[in-house]
């Protein structure tokens, strides 16, 4: 691994994670899977050849026996922090705390947990923590209150690291998808209701893929040391809001 840059890619089971464990593979990336599903990991890894290790974001334990195992057997030159998902598209008067819970924890503070554990040691490569953010983070819908508000914070909290280690040998990158087309994301948001997650898509043209934001990754990351990408908004051509999508008849 001498001379290989090392990525940690959390969320790495599925969708954009698991993409963008192809993408930075496929640039000369030596990446360390991170991901609650043993069996998705592995079969990734077959298909790759990346490293692989179980870690639920939202559990402490696991989050620091991941971290210590990823340090153990290397540096890190970049965190991407693409753990997270939607659940539930209730209106705040019937919103069910639990599923607030569940997004805060996966969301917000898996981001937080794996980002403190690793800081010191990407800034020893002068490498980079990027978040994967979202548009409704910065554009808010009726339904998405809980999901917004967590994206809301995600974004908050690269921005505000951004600013505290200004001057340090590290670069903050957020990366904010609209509306990307994935086995699973709607599904895990709609309950299971595959007919629902079908229709979130149904007559867009050309949806975002997970290989889409899996390049802006690896782009932001393949840029000089001295740039900065602080922030990228990323939406299919036919999404101009979270609101106003053009669907072909």
């Amino acid at each position: 691994m001498t001379g290989t840059k090392r990525a940690v890619v959390t969320g790495a089971s599925s969708g954009i994670g698991a993409a963008t464990v192809r993408s930075l593979i496929s640039d000369g990336w030596h990446v360390v899977a991170l991901a609650r599903r043993e069996k998705r990991l592995a079969e990734l890894s077959e298909q790759t050849g990346c490293e692989y290790y179980v870690c639920d974001v939202t559990d402490e334990e696991s989050t620091e026996q991941a971290v210590r195992h990823v340090l153990d057997h290397g540096p890190v030159d970049a965190l991407v922090n693409c753990a997270g998902g939607a659940l539930g598209t209730d209106r705040v008067a019937q919103a069910k705390v639990e599923e607030w819970r569940w997004m805060y924890e996966t969301n917000v503070l898996g981001t937080l947990r794996v980002t403190q554990k690793l800081l010191p040691a990407i800034k020893e490569r002068q490498g980079s923590v990027v978040v994967i953010s979202s548009t409704a983070g910065i554009d808010p819908y009726e339904g998405g209150a809980g999901y917004c508000g967590v994206k809301a914070a995600e974004k908050t909290l690269a921005r505000v690291l951004r600013l505290e280690q200004l001057g340090e040998p590290v670069r903050i990158i957020d990366i904010a998808p609209g509306l990307v087309k994935t086995a699973e994301f709607s599904l895990n948001r709609l309950h299971g209701d595959q007919a629902a997650a079908d229709a979130v898509y149904a007559g867009v043209p050309n949806p975002l893929t997970g290989d889409d934001i899996a390049e802006t990754v690896r782009w932001a990351l393949d840029q000089p040391a001295s740039v900065n990408i602080d922030e990228v908004v990323v939406r299919p051509r036919a999404q101009v809001s979270s609101t106003q999508v053009y669907r072909e008849q």
